[in-house]
Parts: structure tokens; sequence; C-alpha cells
């Protein structure tokens, strides 16, 4: 009976074992928690998993699809992801124990990598729709963006820097495919999207549906930086979707490469090392500056992987390392 229940416990113990202690380096793959398949994180993982792969080092990365940000910092510290892709607003909340995670406290269990690219906040209604401000979006069917995704924060903020909330609106939580489909189809009026622009979502919608951005007026952009971590003003040139004949005007975040601290510093090394390296061959988005070191360190909410730290020492830039602590990621993460 003794060897029986040791028998059932036996995956169980393996499924621990696979969580815990320092994730292998080269010999398993490492679980890349990314987004929807219809948006920036999603592509950006697997086209980096693709150049790693290529490397011919012996690491690979297993691409995860998740509902986001907030879901993939959830995972992370629950040990079920290695490395994630989200937003620096969402993770400044996580950190701090504040935002949607106040029940949980702050995080720990991960630390950043490297600031990639900024995220546009971009608000998807039909061409011919009678929406043309945020304020028209009263009484509208709207998708804020899945659960557990940044985007139900940035939803959110944007509405309510216009004096709305969710209960003036018809609320849905979908996916930016979803999102897309629901807009085509009639059963959405608008849907949030934040991430890297073009987003693979909506270019595929524009591709056989007419549809509009909305921009967002200086002053609440200005508001909205005030009040809130990680907003910075943001442009969508003209041309970046089929029919977009104008130039958008909005507010972004930085996407934000974070990892689990039991992943080993030679790992997060070479990792920093590759993704620097290799940052134009990665999908670029057009609210992009162009990626340098110092971008990727500049107004990250918390404190880096000592693997991150040993490269970027390399190259004559300092940054504070994790160390254990909860809460110590309030601090700048620039010395």
């Amino acid at each position: 009976m003794k060897i029986f229940k040791f028998l059932l416990l036996l995956p169980i113990i393996a499924l621990l074992v696979g969580c815990g202690g320092k994730t292998a380096d080269n010999t398993n793959p490492t679980r890349f928690g990314t987004g929807g398949t219809g948006g920036m994180y999603y592509h950006y993982g697997t086209e980096l998993a693709k150049l790693i792969q290529s490397d011919g080092k012996g690491y690979k990365l297993d691409v995860k699809n998740t509902a986001g940000a907030a879901a993939n910092l959830r995972l992370l510290r629950e040990k079920f992801l290695d490395i994630a892709i989200v937003q620096s607003d969402t993770l400044s909340n996580a950190v701090n124990g504040t935002g949607i995670f106040t029940e949980i406290g702050p995080g720990i269990g991960y630390a950043a990598v490297a600031g990639l690219y900024t995220e546009a906040c971009q608000i998807v209604v039909s061409a011919n729709s009678e929406i043309k401000t945020v304020n028209d979006l009263v009484g509208k069917k709207v998708s804020v963006g899945e659960k557990e995704s940044g985007v139900i924060q940035n939803a959110e903020q944007i509405l309510m820097a216009h004096g709305l909330t969710f209960e003036m609106i018809e609320p849905s939580y979908l996916s930016f495919a979803d999102s897309a489909k629901a807009l085509e189809s009639g059963k959405i009026d608008a849907f949030f999207v934040t991430a890297g622009a073009p987003t693979g979502a909506i270019n595929d919608l524009a591709m056989h549906k007419e549809i509009r951005l909305l921009s967002i007026a200086p002053d609440i952009q200005n508001n909205m930086m005030k009040l809130y971590k990680g907003y910075t003003r943001c442009t969508i040139p003209a041309n970046t979707y089929q029919g977009q004949t104008e130039e958008i005007s909005t507010i972004g975040v930085k996407a934000v490469l974070v990892a689990s601290t039991d992943l080993s510093n030679e790992t997060i090394s070479y990792l920093t090392e590759f993704i620097t390296k290799n940052a134009v061959k990665l999908p670029h988005n057009n609210t992009n500056n162009e990626f340098t070191t110092s971008y990727a360190v500049e107004d990250i909410p918390a404190t880096f992987h000592a693997g991150a730290a040993k490269f970027y020492e390399t190259q004559g830039v300092k940054v504070n390392v994790y160390s254990g602590a909860a809460s110590e990621t309030v601090k700048a993460s620039q010395d």
C-alpha cells in the first residue's frame, strides 16, 4: 500500500521539482509568458524563440499564450512561468502591492531584465461609427481587454480621466483577436488595446474593414501622466494601419521583460545580451524609440535580475539588483 501511495505522488513530486530551485540553463525549455495571439507580446515572443533556437547555444524558449501582463506576473509568482513580458504600469503595481495586487501584497521572486518597446493605448471603432471621442463611449458596447490583462487597468484609467466609469458603458472582456471579430460582426462598438503598433489583431481587421482610432487630448494625457506611474506620450504615425490617414495622439507604457529569480545569472545574462544585439531583428512598432541599453533600463519600476545587471555592467551601466526583499522595487532602477 505504501508503494502504491508513493506512485500516486510521483507526478506531484515531479511538478514540484520542476517548479522549484534554479531552472536549468539550457536543458529544459524556458517557459515564456506572452499574451494573446493577436498582440505584440506573442509576436515578439515567437520571433525571439526562433532566433534563440537558431543561435545554436542550446537555449530554448517555450512560448505560452496568456491573458497578458497581470496574469503573467501572477504566473511568475506561482512559478508556472520563467520569464514574461508585462506592462510597466502593471509591474509597478505588482512590485508595490497596489492596484489589483493590493490583496496579495508586494511581488517577490521576479525581477526586471529589459524594457523592450513602447506600447500604445489604442481605442478602435468602425470608420462610420458615431463615436468620435472617448466621451462618446457612454452607453456603448466596449471590450476593455481580457481579465488579468493590463489593458483593463488602462481602459479604466482612460475612462476615469474623461469622467467615465465601466458602469457607464457595456463592458466585455475579450482578447484582441476576439475583440476584432466582435467589432467586425457588430457585436461591440469599440475596443481597447494596449500593445505595440501595428498590433496584429488591429492590422488584420483593417485589411477588410474600415476602422478609426481615437486620439486622447493632450490635457488628458498630462493629467494621466501626473496621476499614474508608467505612462508616456505616444504617437501612432499615419498609415500605421490601412486606411488610417491621420496620426493618432495617445498615451503609452513600456513593455518590460521580467524573469524569475530562480533562473541562473548565466541564463539571464545570455538572454539580455542576445536581445540587445538582435534588437533590429525583433518585432518593431511604429511608436518605439530606437532600442538602446539606456532605453532598456530607464524608467523600469523594478530592480533587476543579477544576470541582467552583469551584462549591463559590461556596457558601463549600473542598475539596482534584486535581493529578495518585498517592496524593494519601489527604488529607482538606476543608481
